[in-house]
């Protein structure tokens, strides 16, 4: 006599779960980000296009773009870096700086934007040993660039840390063995392994630079054409009322969103099957 035995599970069942996930995604995140759609879609293709190609609103997309961009690279350097340091080596203190790396998640961002704002002020600790040298961060598309490194070089720490633990030494120590140096070992032994993490990093990086808003308001100035991130464009439009042409700017931002989050997926998806092959 066959026995069908059921396995229990600690959940209340499968078609409950994912109708209540599926609420859940739809009231926070897909019907709100849908009105979005809505709202653009009932704008004409030239008055959209006549938005958001405005002067003022492509200087403000290139410097969110392009600071983004130059803070993500920046951070992959740092944190591959300091992931290694984090991994590789023990010296007093290894707690406290692992710690902090992830005090930007959790410092609320007006106040590292003032943090920052007051450091590379020309009267500030660090500003004032970079003024003479005629390089001046505050109110500059620099200071944007620095305030998105900070916020966003834990992301690259946090994804190739694991890795990098996980990564076995004698690997490491048969190339050595074998002869090859200390670079080589890295290029052609290390970095093959880490490079889906740091990808990854590198999106996760730049899509947090890309929406940021609280820290870069402060060291930014907010000059238009000058010091304008795209945020702060669409709180401008929405102070004058100017529903269509914030809700069109926003629209960009989030087509960007959603190839960065597909890239973020593939990326994954790439790491994962390499794993399995090797």
């Amino acid at each position: 006599m066959n026995l069908s035995l059921k396995k229990q599970s600690i959940l209340p069942g499968f078609f409950p779960s994912l109708g209540i996930t599926l609420l859940y995604l739809s009231l926070i995140v897909l019907i709100p980000l849908s009105t979005i759609f809505l709202r653009s879609a009932a704008l004409t293709f030239g008055r959209f296009m006549e938005i958001v190609t405005a002067p003022r609103v492509v200087a403000s997309f290139a410097l969110s773009f392009g600071a983004s961009l130059v803070a993500a690279v920046t951070n992959v350097f740092i944190g591959v870096l300091l992931a290694w340091v984090l991994v590789r080596y023990k010296f007093p203190g290894k707690g406290l700086v692992d710690a902090l790396v992830d005090l930007p998640f959790a410092l609320p961002t007006a106040v590292g934007g003032i943090a920052l704002t007051t450091l590379y002020a020309e009267n500030g600790w660090i500003g004032r040993l970079l003024a003479p040298l005629g390089i001046i961060a505050v109110f500059n598309p620099l200071g944007i660039v620095i305030a998105l490194i900070f916020i966003g070089f834990p992301f690259v720490v946090r994804t190739v840390q694991p890795v990098l633990l996980e990564l076995d030494v004698e690997i490491e120590e048969a190339a050595a063995s074998l002869g090859a140096g200390r670079v080589q070992t890295f290029v052609r032994v290390v970095f093959p392994s880490i490079l889906p993490a740091v990808l990854t990093g590198f999106v996760l990086s730049f899509a947090r630079a890309l929406g940021e808003y609280g820290s870069v308001v402060f060291i930014a100035g907010n000059m238009p054409m000058k010091t304008e991130i795209v945020p702060l464009m669409i709180m401008t439009k929405l102070e004058q009322f100017d529903i269509p042409a914030a809700t069109a700017i926003a629209f960009v931002m989030l087509v960007a969103s959603f190839i960065l989050l597909l890239l973020i997926n593939f990326l994954q998806w790439k790491s994962g099957k390499n794993l399995v092959s090797g």
